[in-house]
């Protein structure tokens, strides 16, 4: 027995340096690689074997990608390496449109994450093409409608409502009279979310679920991409899966509804309401049954719609009530033209005209959109060698990462200034600078919901300003950035909440 444990360690010593030399070889073949993909671009000379630098990138997102800017300020992109894969950021706004303009096989795929399509599934809507993509948006079109969003304002008012009335006592109990904003927000935009996308189709139990899992999945996010069990990244795919199924079923009972002739509540109503005629034609015309009419997919695109305006929502509300805290005299005129239109006192709605004529509000939230761009970058995928430059190639495989916050502070007036004024009728910024305004991002895949999103941000800022006194507890670093996974202020937005007026309005649909 002794003699054959003597002859395997001895075996075993004259493979280690043979296995030390193919470790030495793989880094070096690793090494050589990255710097003929990386040539002439700025970046590292040298990164980590194997993980590259995606210690710093999950340790410190905020440093990692201000470090990526700043390598890339002269030739408007610059290249790093993360597990295995070579990435390059795009800063330069002209550079970022030749990547958006050119989503299709043979150029880039939009994948919304480096490791999307594991996470979200193949059927997301961002990584279609050509006319299948078309006709998917086509089909989607409906739940935009003015008369859709005018029913999805009514809802988020009374949501916006509740979760004020809720802040403001937490504040008033708090032993410190002051609460965090983040996963407060966080919480009203995902009620805001499951009741305009599927309104009476989730129960109470439901949607606790529907909470914990869409929390698992936003953990999960930030995390290495482990696919094993017990790691976050699994328990973000699998998360999905379960929010994708409850939706599906909401799909199936929103059929139900809208074939019997009911009128719409929801966006999932006003979707089905318009494939239901679509279908019934098709079955008239003895044809198939159009595609994307399944209820698991149109469940998994709901999922897509939850998860572009849950996050992205959340950095723009807290941002907009840190932007009007450092800057009193843009309090003081949302209020003024607010005033001018609603009154909590009428325990009326703010109706979509209204809204539209707000034009100081809603250069505000136009204005924190651009500011701080809550989703800052918009990965792709080149699926082909792709000449960026005249002097650069991007290589076939490498993730593409153009800046959506970079372009912001590109061509508008003293970009660094918060300045509502900007977007104006007098000075239009909006139009002139129109090129660097990404925050939907632009061309084929530009954002469905922009109008939604745009108008949750005016009415939380009109209702907000308007209902609440409220004070900035600042402290060094409480503006700073962090990545969450889109960009909120570092404290989470640390305020003290009181109500303004004798009353709050009473709102119903009524």
């Amino acid at each position: 027995m002794t003699t054959l444990l003597l002859s395997c360690a001895t075996f075993l010593s004259t493979l280690v340096p043979y296995m030390i030399s193919f470790v030495i070889f793989l880094v070096l073949v690793e090494q050589v690689s990255y710097l003929i993909k990386k040539r002439g671009a700025p970046g590292p000379v040298f990164v980590l074997p194997f993980i590259g630098n995606a210690i710093s990138l999950v340790r410190d997102p905020t440093s990692f990608w201000d470090t990526q800017s700043a390598n890339s300020s002269r030739s408007g992109f610059s290249a790093n390496y993360i597990i295995g894969r070579f990435i390059l950021y795009i800063r330069d706004t002209n550079l970022s449109h030749l990547i958006f303009s050119n989503v299709r096989p043979d150029a880039f795929l939009l994948v919304g994450h480096p490791f999307g399509k594991k996470l979200f599934g193949e059927h997301n809507l961002i990584y279609k093409f050509g006319q299948e993509h078309k006709d998917l948006r086509r089909r989607i079109a409906p739940n935009f409608t003015p008369r859709a969003l005018s029913t999805y304002t009514s809802l988020q008012q009374i949501i916006i409502l509740k979760h004020l009335k809720k802040w403001e006592s937490l504040s008033s109990n708090s032993p410190k009279k002051s609460i965090s904003l983040r996963l407060l927000a966080r919480d009203m935009n995902l009620e805001t979310s499951q009741t305009v996308f599927v309104g009476p189709y989730l129960s109470e139990e439901e949607r606790e679920r529907f909470k914990l899992d869409y929390n698992m999945f936003n953990f999960g996010l930030m995390k290495l991409p482990i696919d094993l069990p017990g790691f976050a990244f699994r328990n973000a795919r699998l998360a999905v899966d379960r929010l994708a199924e409850t939706l599906s079923e909401c799909v199936m009972k929103s059929k139900t509804k809208m074939d019997n002739n009911h009128e719409p509540s929801c966006l999932i109503d006003f979707w089905m309401q318009e494939m239901l005629k679509e279908i019934t034609a098709a079955k008239s015309a003895g044809e198939p049954v159009p595609p994307h009419t399944s209820d698991a997919e149109i469940g998994g695109h709901l999922f897509d719609f939850l998860f572009a305006a849950q996050d992205a929502s959340t950095s723009s509300l807290l941002w907009a009530v840190a932007l009007l805290d450092s800057h009193p005299e843009v309090l003081l005129k949302v209020r003024e033209e607010v005033s001018s239109f609603w009154s909590p006192e009428s325990d009326g709605l703010i109706n979509t005209e209204q809204l539209r004529e707000m034009k100081y509000t809603q250069a505000v939230a136009r204005e924190v959109l651009r500011y701080r761009a809550p989703a800052t970058l918009v990965p792709h995928v080149a699926m082909k060698d792709f000449a960026l430059t005249e002097s650069y190639t991007i290589p076939k495989g490498t993730i593409v990462f153009p800046s959506v916050l970079d372009s912001s502070f590109q061509g508008f007036t003293k970009p660094d200034r918060f300045d509502p004024d900007r977007f104006s009728e007098d000075r239009q910024e909006g139009q002139l600078f129109k090129k660097n305004f990404l925050t939907f991002g632009a061309g084929a895949h530009q954002c469905l919901g922009q109008r939604y999103a745009l108008n949750h941000l005016v009415l939380f800022i009109a209702m907000f300003c308007t209902l609440l006194d409220f004070k900035r507890y600042r402290a060094d670093g409480c503006d700073d950035i962090v990545y969450n996974p889109t960009i909120c202020p570092k404290d989470g937005c640390i305020v003290s909440l009181k109500k303004r007026g004798t009353r709050y309005p009473n709102l119903s649909l009524k």
